[in-house]
């Protein structure tokens, strides 16, 4: 092999390495479900940018609508991936009003892809903004749906995100910049201790198991004191109207207490949670989640009368 044939290989090479290097994860969530071909022909949207990117699903099962439990679904998994990875994220009932489309990047080197409508909201708290930006439609959109006004999901932002994970275009190149501060945010509970009691919001079911929720660290626990063994009074609210107030003990698992008994414990996010052994906490005790609902907790010592 001649020498000018080894060059033109290594450039190849280097070439190829330098746009696989530059290609990063592609995360789609949606209330779209999956009976129709909505999210097949954002996929197809994004495959005809790049037929190498690698496209995964966070869900498309987020309830119809529900901000906020894209929101939370968005807090909860979105560090488990690498950075650098793009999520575009389509729960929109504004979809064609003058609400923004925006690439959102946190301090830590996630893109966000999307309406801004307050979904941004957990990640922007925990994560931080380092820039957000206007999505240019002029440029980035697909070619040929300028007549679309209903389906941002494949036209704006799903062409958008894998333009962005693909490299093809820069975050610079999404648009103009925007001031952190005209992030929509929804307002909620936050955690907190005061005297003998926490206070934090219900932001999502276990639906599965019907466990409750909260956004309670297990480090506000320790500052109360709270060990396993030990009863907690806890009050259940929605807006201002008290739901449930009820004596739970606090225990490390589920094996804590008898089948069918209440406890409370620290979940897989390390936030106070409550359940049933073996049962459904959130239908027996008729618990909802979001932003409008929270919960009190003391020691039952101290709890009030």
């Amino acid at each position: 092999m001649n020498i000018l044939k080894k060059l033109v290989m290594i450039a190849t090479l280097a070439t190829t390495v330098g746009l696989a290097q530059a290609r990063t994860p592609l995360v789609l969530m949606t209330d779209f479900g999956q009976g129709d071909g909505a999210v097949s022909a954002m996929r197809g949207v994004a495959f005809g940018v790049d037929p190498q990117l690698s496209i995964s699903d966070l869900t498309h099962q987020i309830p119809t609508y529900d901000i906020w439990i894209a929101a939370y679904r968005l807090y909860q998994t979105v560090n488990y991936w690498p950075e650098g990875s793009v999520f575009v994220t389509v729960v929109d009932p504004g979809v064609g009003t003058e609400r923004k489309s925006v690439v959102l990047k946190t301090r830590n080197g996630r893109y966000f892809v999307g309406p801004n409508n307050g979904m941004y909201t957990l990640i922007a708290e925990r994560d931080g903004i380092a820039e957000m930006r206007e999505i240019d439609e002029k440029v980035n959109r697909l070619p040929g749906s300028g007549d679309s006004y209903t389906f941002h999901g494949r036209d704006v932002y799903a062409y958008t995100g894998a333009r962005l994970a693909s490299g093809s275009i820069t975050f610079e190149q999404v648009g103009p910049l925007l001031a952190p501060d005209s992030l929509i945010k929804i307002h909620y509970q936050q955690p907190e201790h005061s005297g003998n009691t926490l206070r934090g919001n219900i932001p999502v079911l276990d639906v599965n198991y019907g466990n409750v929720w909260t956004n309670i660290p297990k480090s506000l626990l320790n500052d109360l004191g709270v060990v396993a063994g030990d009863v907690l009074t806890v009050r259940i609210y929605h807006q201002d109207k008290k739901i449930a107030t009820l004596a739970v003990p606090f225990e490390n698992s589920f094996g804590g207490v008898k089948e069918g008994k209440p406890l409370s414990y620290v979940n897989s996010l390390l936030n106070f949670s409550l359940a049933i052994n073996q049962g459904d906490f959130a239908k027996k005790y008729h618990i909802q989640s979001g932003f409008d609902w929270h919960v009190e907790i003391e020691k039952a010592a101290a709890a009030k009368k």
